[in-house]
């Protein structure tokens, strides 16, 4: 990045301090919910509809703060994820507290996925929105490490785990991002936009939203629940594994974004859909290997690869932006397809519990994989236009 504005340099110290507190958040949460609440699949499915609910709200949320600049309710989030992880801190064995909080940081951190990709859009110079998205992914992921870091350090003794000191810190890094995205000055990114946008010519986007909704929650939710329920790993692995994975995501997000511009959308989500597949057989048969270390270093793998793999997930943003009829279509068609990948993603974690507890763990991750196979089908349909009206 050769010059960075004010508006920039704010943009990026928000995601940084946001990704920090993210790091924190994902290699915790697990453990905390089992530890605190000794969870079983189902109950851990169930979990995952109002934790997930805000993020079929977005569009609506997203309508209703329409007089606000995307770059104030993206300070909006950071505060509310914040609020919401401090409140985790001292909810101590309340499952009603434990709910709201994770619903008050489930808010911020839905309607800030869109702001995010919008924002960074705006803010790539010379069409070069992939190749902008995969510096912010990277920052993001970057600033993960630290995060991830303080869980180590924190946990690193084994013996009883810290979650409120680890939910405190949280708190403090997004409050920090909250604030720091109040500084940025971004009069365009005020747009007139709809509670909803629908139009026929978004149709593929639509539908690969809902798929993606399907995918990403079985592998966040029973991905991580293989390695704590069955194979018992602490917090202490999943920080290593997170910060394994930020720093290939340091290399990866960038050149990742270079490929969405260089080979196109359909090719990179095609593919994505592949690594997929073979990631959800990963994750239902790697107990059939006789030596556990072999079958725990295939996880880790599983798991490593996953993360990685999300970051294609700006794939669909630059196809919407190239194929979007006005450019302010994007932001809430964005909204948009977060609600309908919601929409799947509330009722799928609950299914995958009850098929988990009936027929086993590797029954969720053989439909994970029938899914990749019709996200192999619709990205094969995916067509980006010779000149992208949202580019003008």
């Amino acid at each position: 990045m050769r010059s960075i504005t004010p508006n920039l340099a704010f943009f990026l110290l928000g995601i940084a301090f946001l990704g920090m507190a993210g790091g924190m958040f994902e290699t915790t949460f697990n453990n905390f919910v089992h530890d605190a609440f000794s969870l079983d699949a189902d109950r851990r499915g169930f979990l995952e509809f109002p934790r997930e609910l805000p993020g079929f709200l977005t569009a609506l949320f997203a309508g209703l703060l329409f007089f606000l600049p995307e770059t104030r309710i993206g300070a909006v989030c950071g505060l509310m994820v914040g609020a919401g992880m401090f409140g985790l801190a001292f909810c101590g064995q309340s499952w009603n507290a434990m709910l709201l909080f994770t619903i008050v940081w489930s808010i911020g951190m839905h309607l800030l996925m869109p702001i995010s990709s919008s924002v960074g859009m705006a803010l790539a110079t010379g069409g070069r929105k992939g190749r902008r998205l995969g510096q912010v992914r990277g920052v993001s992921i970057a600033s993960s490490i630290i995060g991830c870091a303080l869980v180590w350090w924190v946990m690193r003794d084994g013996r009883t785990p810290n979650y409120r000191l680890i939910f405190i810190m949280g708190g403090t890094a997004a409050t920090l991002a909250g604030v720091a995205l109040m500084f940025i000055r971004m009069p365009d990114a005020h747009l007139e936009r709809p509670k909803f946008v629908w139009n026929n010519r978004y149709w593929l986007y639509y539908v690969l939203s809902f798929l993606f909704g399907a995918r990403k929650q079985i592998f966040i939710t029973f991905g991580p629940w293989v390695l704590v329920k069955i194979f018992h790993q602490p917090v202490v692995i999943f920080a290593k594994l997170w910060m394994v994975a930020a720093v290939l995501g340091i290399a990866f997000q960038p050149l990742l974004g270079r490929a969405i511009d260089r080979l196109g959308e359909r090719f990179v989500l095609m593919t994505d859909s592949v690594c997929i597949f073979l990631v959800c057989a990963g994750y239902g048969f790697a107990h059939l290997l006789h030596r556990e270390a072999a079958a725990l270093g295939l996880l880790y793998v599983c798991f490593v690869a996953d993360q990685l793999l999300f970051g294609v997930n700006m794939a669909r943003d630059t196809y919407l932006s190239k194929i979007a009829v006005r450019p302010e279509d994007v932001a809430p068609t964005l909204s948009f397809g977060i609600t309908l990948n919601h929409a799947v993603s509330m009722s799928i974690p609950s299914l995958g519990g009850l098929m988990w507890m009936r027929y086993g763990h590797s029954s969720v991750f053989l439909g994970a994989a029938v899914i990749a196979v019709v996200m192999l089908f619709f990205t094969s349909q995916v067509r980006v236009p010779a000149s992208a009206p949202a580019q003008g």
